[in-house]
């Protein structure tokens, strides 16, 4: 496929997933196929994944700040350990066997979809001043690091794990949580993107114009999230968890 026809059909589909990433996490299960429908190699496709995906987080993450929708402190703090998390896993990847991780996602996601489904108040009251101030550090760093190593290993889904992380481990509500979650996913896809710009990976011709339709969709994803809040997250994450089940399932069995 000619790059500039390709443009038609990769456009489109990550304003789509940009948007939805912005709410609900997930934005790469969409976007990773879709570039590498196009028939670019594989190592180019996650190149010019993650620099439109970066892209795009900066400008949702950037709206959920402006908003105060998230907790600043606990945000930084789990994006500098995701940032290293993430740095270390990209470089080790191709070391590391991802197969039993695969297949432990798959028991496990059916599982945290049913309780986001059936836990009527889960996501939607703000409970995290309950924690102390040492528990919020220590779950900042441990939810940062172990979803910035699964970044930097896998990717489609990160965003997804991070408000669940964070609204299961810290009780958020649900909009601080993805807010959380955007600052965090940001740190760590400039920790790959930069890996992936050093190798020569990202095809500017392409990254760039899809960059532009990311931050389109992210922008206005962050907004609907900001004013709808957990009636409008938390359907959009059950979909994204299941769309993220399927998508393990097919790697591992298919």
């Amino acid at each position: 496929m000619e790059f500039p026809i390709s443009l038609l059909f990769i456009c489109p589909m990550v304003f789509l997933a940009g948007f939805i990433d912005a709410v609900a996490g997930g934005g790469g299960i969409i976007t990773l196929p879709v570039y590498m429908l196009t028939g670019l190699p594989a190592h180019q496709a996650y190149g010019c994944n993650k620099f439109s995906a970066a892209a795009g987080t900066t400008f949702s993450a950037a709206r959920f700040l402006v908003n105060k929708a998230l907790d600043l402190k606990v945000a930084i703090i789990s994006a500098i350990s995701a940032f290293i998390g993430s740095a270390i896993a990209s470089r080790i990847v191709l070391y590391l066997p991802g197969e039993f991780l695969k297949k432990m996602l798959i028991i496990v996601l059916p599982i945290v979809a049913v309780l986001i489904f059936i836990k009527k108040d889960y996501g939607e009251e703000n409970q995290s001043a309950g924690l102390s101030k040492n528990k919020m550090i220590t779950f900042a760093i441990l939810i940062g690091v172990l979803i910035g190593l699964y970044d930097g290993i896998f990717g489609p889904g990160t965003g997804t794990f991070a408000i669940i992380a964070y609204t299961m481990i810290m009780k958020y509500d649900l909009r601080t949580a993805s807010g959380n979650a955007k600052i965090l996913n940001l740190a760590s896809n400039y920790a790959a993107v930069i890996t992936y710009m050093m190798a020569g990976t990202v095809v500017y011709s392409i990254a760039v114009p899809a960059a532009v339709c990311g931050i389109l969709g992210n922008y206005l994803g962050a907004g609907f999230a900001i004013k709808k809040g957990a009636k409008f997250i938390k359907p959009m994450m059950v979909v994204v968890v299941v769309l993220i089940l399927g998508k393990m399932f097919i790697d591992v069995f298919m």
